[in-house]
């Protein structure tokens, strides 16, 4: 236990370098595609940090590596963030980073670049301390994921060839351990009608009418979707209504839905779009699963399929039991296993390529793209902790 002891007195003695470098990232505005800033300024606190090596890489993810290990444990967060909405109602400048009453302010402090910077502390220590030689530690700080989540480590497996043996998500957890979270898909459906004039619409067919009649289905739809004992129940909402016709005296002939579809466990992309087709069989209408594809920062443009899966791990996992093990060798108590109710990287690491994910980061999800958001320095404190003790315990 005393080298645990010896974690959290580093921990806590790294109090306020953890607390300053992450009102280093705050301060740079980082929205999606545009966090050249935040990138470069992250590669440097890694490079002070004493990091073996540090990279960006063609997204414009940055890289982090301590060790050489065949074990490889990959802790992650992104910098990316989204805007700041309406500005009167934040009570301080949202880019201030001001370290004050405990807390670092600002956008992205909990969602979520305090969870990254923690990290780099836990790089310092274990650099400190003495990595174990059987292991390589890589921290990542990546990209795009407030816009596509998981298009980032598509990339980094892919492209970038890393896999890692675990991967530590950082996203707000509130010091909990969280092992699953539903998973998402953006639907579209388009409604074909036949235009007329509007003093005789009987010689039309408006396609409104029809996207009506489909989206009263979908509402039914939502209620008997599947429930999972942990994970909650899927669901299906309609986010976005469009028509056109020729005129505002002419019957519509073109309408559109959004479907904001969530997936519980044993739902995928094929029951799903399936669900909505056997809806609207009947009508004159298509049904797309959307894709993504945008240019990053570093001019690369990269997209994926706009399916992000369902993942858990069961709490028996060995990387979920080695979380619990490095919780309470720390803190003395057990900690609270759960999920997130948002998406994360995880519908990648582990949705599409079965990587083991365990989910711990600082910070209340409560606060993610809220107004006001800041982090407890507790927090950020208890977190790099605990990320050197799950490098060791792995």
């Amino acid at each position: 236990m005393n080298r645990t002891k010896n974690i959290l007195e580093l921990a806590k003695k790294y109090e306020q370098y953890t607390a300053e470098n992450l009102s280093r990232l705050v301060k740079i505005k980082s929205l999606s595609m545009q966090e050249e800033g935040v990138v470069n300024e992250l590669k440097s606190i890694m490079e002070e940090a004493g990091f073996d090596e540090v990279r960006i890489d063609g997204l414009g993810n940055v890289i982090g590596r301590i060790g050489n290990g065949k074990k490889v444990i990959a802790i992650d967060g992104h910098i990316d963030t989204v805007d700041m909405g309406n500005l009167d109602a934040w009570e301080f400048d949202p880019l201030s980073g001001e370290i004050k009453d405990g807390f670092v302010h600002g956008r992205g402090s909990v969602d979520q670049e305090g969870g990254p910077i923690a990290a780099v502390t836990a790089g310092k220590i274990l650099k400190e301390t003495g990595m174990p030689e059987d292991v390589t530690l890589l921290v990542t700080g990546t990209v795009m994921e407030e816009d596509c989540d998981g298009l980032c480590w598509k990339y980094l497996v892919e492209e970038g060839k890393i896999k890692p043996d675990v991967v530590v998500v950082t996203e707000p957890t509130n010091l909990n351990i969280y092992r699953g979270h539903r998973g998402r898909m953006e639907i579209e459906v388009s409604f074909y009608g036949l235009s007329a004039h509007g003093s005789a619409p009987e010689r039309g067919k408006n396609a409104i009418y029809m996207a009506s009649k489909a989206c009263l289905e979908i509402e039914k739809l939502n209620e008997i979707l599947a429930y999972d004992e942990f994970l909650g129940k899927g669901s299906v909402t309609i986010s976005e209504f469009i028509s056109g016709s020729p005129s505002q005296c002419a019957v519509a002939d073109f309408a559109k839905i959004h479907l904001d579809r969530r997936l519980t466990w044993g739902e995928d992309k094929e029951l799903a779009l399936n669900q909505i087709k056997e809806i609207v069989k009947d009508m004159a209408a298509k049904v797309e699963l959307l894709k993504y594809k945008e240019t990053s920062f570093t001019g690369l443009e990269y997209g994926m399929e706009k399916y992000f899966p369902t993942w858990k791990l069961e709490e028996d996992h060995p990387v979920i039991q080695k979380g619990i093990k490095s919780y309470k060798e720390l803190f003395g108590i057990d900690p609270k296993v759960d999920k997130w109710t948002f998406s994360t990287n995880g519908v990648t690491i582990n949705g599409y390529f079965g990587i083991p994910v365990i989910g711990f980061g600082p910070g209340n999800e409560v606060m993610a793209h809220a107004p006001n958001e800041k982090v407890p320095v507790e927090h950020l404190v208890k977190a790099s902790a605990f990320y050197a003790n799950y490098v060791l315990n792995f």
